[in-house]
């Protein structure tokens, strides 16, 4: 049996603690056993759960902007949302029942925007007289296509508002429900994140960033009611007035989906 001199042994010793510790400040080695997944992040992921949903919920509710996309299941209706967020309003595309029409929102200034079929027969009346189904196709038309501003008083500003309304749409979104528990290091889009779930996952779970702030990636609700992802946090974006020749205003009630 040959002998290893000792220096060798050294040297090699010396050379694994070296390369464990280049992994632990968070150069992107691994295979040591004392590697620290925490390292290099935020720090978040050594927080209680509850305390990493109040700071994710804190950075969310502090940022100026947000690309959300996914499904909500809310009424017995599933909608398709793909909308960007700021303070002052929204746009983008929402899908429902089968229907895909946009979303524009300036301030108090509420569009939508969708084509002729969309609108074709969404009064409710079955046209069996001629002049419903007259009405219904005229309607059709002249709002097929256009951005249709929709007035503040319509059940339907009401009830699509709230879709182009970050405040509102985060506040009822970033909640779990049920004892809260961490459930390991993931990714999401390349970018480290910490989950954290309500009872188990039944609650919902929710992926926190460990780059940068630490905003929202990913939610699953609770109950199956949809899974919505978050990007593009703080990262502004134009909002613009229609052209006047693709804008209607409809002056009342608009057709009842």
């Amino acid at each position: 049996m040959t002998a290893i001199p000792q220096g060798r042994i050294r040297r090699r010793v010396g050379l694994a603690g070296a390369v464990c510790a280049l992994a632990v400040t968070g150069l992107g080695l691994t295979g040591c056993s004392e590697e620290d997944p925490d390292a290099g992040t935020n720090g978040v992921g050594k927080l209680p759960p509850a305390k990493i949903q109040a700071e994710t919920r804190t950075a969310a509710g502090a940022a100026d902007a947000v690309h959300l996309s996914g499904t909500v299941v809310a009424g017995g209706s599933t909608y398709e949302l793909d909308m960007r967020l700021k303070d002052d309003g929204g746009s983008g595309s929402l899908t429902a029942q089968g229907a895909t029409f946009e979303l524009l929102r300036i301030d108090d200034e509420l569009y939508l925007k969708a084509d002729a079929a969309f609108w074709d027969h969404e009064d409710g009346k079955d046209g069996t007289d001629g002049s419903d189904e007259d009405d219904s196709a005229a309607a059709a038309d002249k709002l097929g296509g256009k951005y249709v501003k929709v007035p503040q008083g319509d059940p339907a500003y009401k009830r699509f508002s709230g879709f182009t309304d970050m405040d509102v749409l985060l506040d009822g979104l970033l909640t779990l429900h049920g004892a809260l528990a961490t459930d390991g290091h993931h990714e999401q889009a390349g970018v480290r994140t910490i989950r954290i779930t309500g009872d188990k996952g039944s609650g919902g779970t929710l992926d926190v960033s460990l780059q940068g702030k630490p905003y929202p990636l990913r939610l699953i609700r609770a109950g199956d009611a949809g899974t919505l992802r978050f990007s593009d946090w703080g990262e502004d974006f134009a909002l613009k007035q229609p052209p006047k020749d693709e804008t209607v205003d409809y002056g009342r009630q608009l057709p009842t989906s």
